[in-house]
């Protein structure tokens, strides 16, 4: 699991914190805590997951306050249980409320991100299918969320239109032919590997043809897949794609495909329940 992006990070925190503090701050916690009040927070886990943004809370937290004392009981990619205290934070009472919502918004969004993905890992672990993300990710969070995909198991594929080449079905309609688009692809990026979205067999045989180095069968059945693993014989990288969730993807995965890349990990991962209580000292 690679570090997390911490320039990104910061980035999306304070603009978290401006979006929520505004220009004039927690008026409810001015108004209600007239004096300093110490306490601690505590992060409990209320169901099961693999936690990811550790270090994003506890930027929230001090950004809010430096004073703030930030201890964490788990490492981003481990697992948790509904009743763990994941992390206390110990301080002023004010400063811990201000950064409340903006820590558990990215704590929850993150971990359920690395707890669906550690699902599919898991579902395709007999096979050798690697789990991938997708480009469908939250604006401004990309590099975040794929940080999360890590954490579950995944792997990344591109990270963005910059740093690898796609060949889609409307790159191929602009160029007039795939084989065209594959040579001009290879012909401006020789040190690069040209990967090509494919919808049917005969698409993947002329992607064969064109010198594709990863070929990927795009809302293929997994029959159709297991076809085209066979027409490859190993000349190519295969990648599975669309309309795969946890339903499915053993059937994919068994296929003999190489990856499976799917948005449901980014795009449908439902937050995992973590919630703070505040205690006085």
């Amino acid at each position: 699991m690679t570090s997390l992006p911490i320039d990104e990070m910061k980035r999306a925190v304070l603009s978290a914190l401006a979006e929520d503090l505004g220009e004039r701050g927690d008026i409810t916690t001015s108004a209600v805590l007239v004096e300093k009040v110490s306490a601690r927070g505590l992060f409990l886990a209320e169901s099961d997951g693999i936690l990811a943004g550790l270090a994003v809370a506890q930027f929230a937290f001090k950004a809010v306050d430096e004073s703030l004392t930030f201890l964490a009981n788990f490492e981003d990619g481990e697992h948790i249980e509904a009743g763990d205290i994941i992390i206390e934070v110990h301080g002023e009472a004010a400063s811990i409320l201000k950064a409340e919502r903006t820590a558990l918004n990215f704590l929850q969004h993150l971990s359920g991100i690395a707890t669906a993905t550690s699902k599919f890992v898991e579902k395709a672990k007999p096979f050798k299918a690697e789990i991938l993300d997708t480009r469908k990710t939250t604006p401004c969070l990309r590099a975040l969320e794929k940080y999360a995909v890590r954490c579950g198991g995944g792997v990344n594929h591109r990270m963005g239109l910059y740093d690898a080449i796609l060949i889609k079905d409307n790159h191929i309609k602009a160029a007039g032919d795939l084989t065209v688009a594959v040579r001009r692809a290879k012909e401006a990026h020789p040190d690069m590997a040209v990967e090509v979205e494919t919808e049917s067999l005969e698409m993947v045989k002329e992607a064969l043809e064109a010198g594709a180095d990863i070929i990927m069968l795009d809302n293929m059945t997994p029959s159709e897949v297991m076809e085209a693993v066979k027409v490859a014989h190993g000349r190519a990288i295969l990648e599975a794609s669309g309309g795969i969730n946890l339903s499915n993807i053993e059937e994919y995965a068994k296929s003999g495909v190489d990856r499976i890349s799917t948005s449901a990990i980014t795009q449908a991962a439902v937050p995992l329940a973590i919630s703070l209580d505040l205690i006085l000292k």
